[in-house]
């Protein structure tokens, strides 16, 4: 398949910083929360389940979970025929974010609500897996935070270099080695 015509744009075209990747992928339809390095012994660290780093997810999902279906999803569900691990799995308020582009599916007769879920695994397309599997398929999905790093204080598509002492605490739970050079003030 021919990528060159692809009109999506990738994250190449909003940040300008030549040899850094992602942390960890978010689907096409999915909003939130991307770490970027240059580190391949950081990124995998992050990201492999082995590590139990945790992820914090927010979903808006149709209808109103109940505590069943709550506690279903802090056991872990089967999703895409494999049992996903534990999460922590909790109701919150609306947390105030601006506008979907495009907009969410919209029901009258059906309520909406939102979940923050914190899994140490990622699987593909695991949050809206494990939000259907629980009856109440998934609408709007954010990563709000990767550890102890979160969105506060960013706007949709904003970006920003870490401060050394998020580096260091995001490096000390990824292993505890120094920062690479290209990262150090």
């Amino acid at each position: 398949m021919d990528r060159s015509a692809d009109p999506r744009p990738t994250l190449k075209r909003f940040i300008p910083v030549e040899g850094v990747y992602p942390v960890g992928r978010l689907d096409y339809d999915s909003e939130g929360l991307m770490l970027l390095t240059g580190d391949g012994l950081l990124q995998h660290r992050l990201t492999d389940p082995k590590f139990h780093h945790p992820r914090t997810y927010w979903a808006q999902v149709e209808g109103v979970p109940d505590e069943a279906a709550l506690h279903l999803l802090r056991q872990g569900v089967a999703a895409g025929g494999v049992k996903t691990r534990p999460a922590q799995a909790r109701l919150i308020a609306d947390p105030g974010l601006p506008p979907r582009d495009p907009p969410i599916r919209f029901r009258k007769s059906i309520p909406t609500s939102w979940l923050e879920l914190i899994l140490t695994e990622g699987r593909y397309h695991q949050v809206r897996r494990m939000t259907a599997a629980a009856g109440f398929p998934t609408l709007r999905l954010i990563r709000s935070a990767i550890g102890d790093l979160t969105l506060e204080g960013l706007a949709p598509g904003q970006w920003r270099m870490l401060e050394p002492a998020e580096l260091r605490a995001a490096v000390h739970s990824a292993g505890g080695r120094k920062p690479p050079p290209l990262f150090s003030k």
